[in-house]
């Protein structure tokens, strides 16, 4: 998030001046790292949360027009030099639905119905022909019990991101046109001047030595740390909200037969009560050119916001103006704990039975345990919300993003949100400059097929993720 609201502000206005905080020695170690989250370009081609109603697509297209504003950023980006060849950080990589039981079936053929009459879903494939589907992703189909009913839908056009690749790149970029970039560096305090400004407070976590600096607006890309900060800051708009961490293991394999059988990431329908990041999934990753297979996620609990962060963070968070919501998440959650606490207490064995309803031949020595990153889930009003918000000053001049998926593949949309937001004075001389980045900005897509045709064809070509 940081990093493309710093390139997309340094592009509009190259003399901005730009200094960036990053507690640990490098970026992109925290949720961006390419084994902290799952690489999936969400683009609700296969992720069945964004649609529980089968026959209502609108939120699995609004996700989708986001994703396809990410992709034409990126495109532009690798064309002016800004980021290396689409290979390095993106690969084209077919998105696959998976389901089992004739309850489950119906519904996933009620939702190709109703896709594949959308513009930006038309590639869209469905079977329940175990054929097919042992062409499409072989390791789902060996040794599957016979009459068990199942279906799978499949779109080629899909993609792995290394949102990690991602961000070390945009960074790059950044600190050779001038930003300061400073690691090992954390973020105390930030206390608004009397002339609407923010003095920034921090410390070197090597040698301790204090620091402060004032700036003119503060985005805070820290997060789960994100609402540590914003309640430092004393911004009324930050009142009442709260965030819940949850944490995530992936059993990985880099075997080569495995990876090779596998091209495709494959999710299905969550488990009673789990939270939509937690949709089961037998993911193809690239890594630093390296393939990889990935399942999960199984949840973990911690009271830290970050992996690297603190025990106290969910007790640091308490305010009188957020408790009560908090206190209620917690009661009108049951199936919720009940999902978490069933997690707790997998064993590893118990792990590999799961990775089995997906691979039937999975074998244990293939597989290693992996920690995935910290999500904290945004606490409002007493519920608790599974998606982004951003949550910004009456005046623009400090902003800040709370919660996770989609997360890091709609940035670009969430960015260009939090811009409007803030910079609403220089919106009507940054918007031709915005338009040559992002060509179809502000339109949508799905409501103009050809369009949406020329678009995916045009990004497709220059990310080299022709299927």
């Amino acid at each position: 998030m940081s990093a493309t609201l710093g390139t997309l502000l340094k592009e509009l206005d190259p003399d901005l001046k730009i200094v960036v905080f990053e507690r640990l020695g490098d970026v992109a170690q925290e949720s961006s790292n390419a084994w902290n989250n799952a690489g999936t370009g969400h683009a609700a081609l296969c992720e069945l949360n964004y649609m529980p109603d089968a026959a209502n697509p609108a939120k699995a297209v609004d996700i989708n027009e986001q994703f396809q504003v990410s992709r034409q950023l990126w495109a532009s980006f690798i064309e002016k030099g800004i980021l290396d060849e689409a290979k390095t950080f993106i690969n084209a990589t077919p998105h696959m639905t998976f389901v089992r039981g004739e309850k489950d079936v119906a519904y996933l053929r009620d939702r190709y119905e109703t896709l594949r009459k959308q513009p930006l879903f038309s590639g869209i494939e469905y079977s329940e022909d175990s054929r097919v589907i042992n062409q499409w992703a072989p390791l789902l189909m060996q040794k599957r019990k016979a009459g068990e009913p199942f279906a799978a839908t499949r779109v080629p056009a899909g993609t792995d991101v290394d949102f990690g690749a991602i961000t070390r790149q945009l960074f790059a970029h950044l600190t050779n046109n001038g930003v300061d970039l400073r690691l090992d560096t954390e973020v105390k305090k930030l206390k608004r001047q009397s002339d609407g400004s923010w003095q920034v407070r921090y410390r070197r976590r090597i040698g301790s030595a204090p620091g402060q600096i004032n700036a003119k607006f503060v985005f805070v890309g820290a997060g789960g740390w994100a609402i540590k900060l914003l309640q430092s800051s004393g911004i009324p708009e930050i009142s009442g909200y709260g965030v819940f961490p949850i944490g995530g293991q992936f059993l990985k394999t880099t075997n080569p037969d495995l990876v090779a059988r596998h091209q495709a990431k494959v999710y299905s329908q969550a488990a009673v009560g789990a939270p939509p990041m937690s949709v089961p999934h037998l993911d193809a990753r690239m890594v630093d050119g390296d393939g990889a297979l990935m399942f999960g996620p199984f949840a973990t609990f911690s009271p830290k916001f970050l992996k690297q962060g603190r025990l106290f963070d969910i007790v640091q968070q308490v305010r009188l103006s957020n408790i009560g919501s908090m206190l209620k998440v917690g009661l009108t959650n049951f199936s919720l704990v009940k999902y978490l606490a069933g997690e707790l207490l997998k064993s590893h064995a118990r792990k590999l039975d799961s990775l089995r309803e997906f691979m039937p031949t999975a074998k244990a020595e293939d597989w290693e345990l992996i920690q995935a990153g910290q999500r904290a889930q945004v606490m409002k009003g007493g519920k608790l919300q599974f998606g982004t918000e951003v949550v910004a000053s009456a005046d623009g001049s400090i902003a800040g993003l709370l919660g996770a998926s989609p997360g890091a593949s709609t940035t670009v949309s969430i960015m260009l949100t939090l811009i409007d937001q803030c910079f609403a004075d220089r919106q009507d001389e940054w918007r031709p400059l915005l338009e040559e980045l992002i060509p179809t900005l502000g339109k949508r897509l799905n409501d103009d097929d050809a369009l949406a045709t020329q678009t995916l064809a045009n990004t497709a070509g220059a990310l080299g993720i022709n299927p």
